[in-house]
């Protein structure tokens, strides 16, 4: 009796087909997942801390090469960098430095304003963020109103004494606030009230 050779079964080589379609893919993924792990991408990133409305000039940045893959278009390149361009927001020294923290000084929100504060604690810094709160006068002129909140999110500029600052000294200090805030401030500091400046412990934004 001759037993004829049954034939391979259909689902037997489809199986072997796609096992070896999901090795290749599988592959394929690894290799483009490090090919694109060692691209860089040429961004600007902030030497010092750069105020709201400050210029933005190759003095103020370097240019750096970091692998951001995707995100890397929400960043500003050296050659995005345009005369004139103020930055929004704070940046950080070290920062790099993204295309929403720069603008036009035409479309900027913010100003700077110089306040006298009563209290002015001794790590403020330029960049910091921070509460302004004032306490307007009684009509005796002897005492002082409870102190309220006049702005809740302002920039330190500068101080004007840095060292040796006590609590309850007199500082010059320059503020950078929203300009809606502006008319606020300017009728605190006319109508003599005694201005404080509070750390929000936020750092600079």
């Amino acid at each position: 009796m001759i037993r004829s050779r049954s034939p391979r079964a259909f689902f037997g080589d489809l199986r072997f087909l796609i096992g070896v379609v999901l090795v290749v893919a599988s592959v394929a993924g690894v290799w483009l997942l490090v090919s694109t792990s060692r691209q860089t991408t040429p961004v600007l990133q902030a030497t010092r801390t750069v105020l709201p409305g400050e210029t933005i000039s190759s003095a103020e940045l370097q240019v750096v090469e970091v692998g951001l893959g995707a995100l890397g278009d929400s960043y500003l390149a050296p050659q995005s960098l345009e005369p004139g361009a103020v930055a929004v927001r704070t940046l950080t020294a070290g920062e790099l430095v993204p295309l929403a923290a720069v603008g036009d000084p035409d479309d900027l929100r913010t100003t700077s304003v110089v306040i006298r504060s009563t209290a002015v604690p001794a790590d403020v810094t330029g960049g910091a963020v921070v509460e302004l709160w004032h306490a307007p006068p009684l009509e005796d002129g002897r005492a002082f109103e409870a102190p309220r909140i006049l702005v809740a999110d302002a920039v330190i500029a500068r101080v004007a004494e840095e060292d040796g600052m006590l609590a309850g000294a007199r500082t010059d200090v320059e503020v950078v606030v929203d300009r809606d805030d502006v008319a606020d401030v300017l009728a605190a500091i006319t109508g003599g009230d005694a201005i404080s400046i509070v750390p929000t412990g936020a750092g600079s934004r």
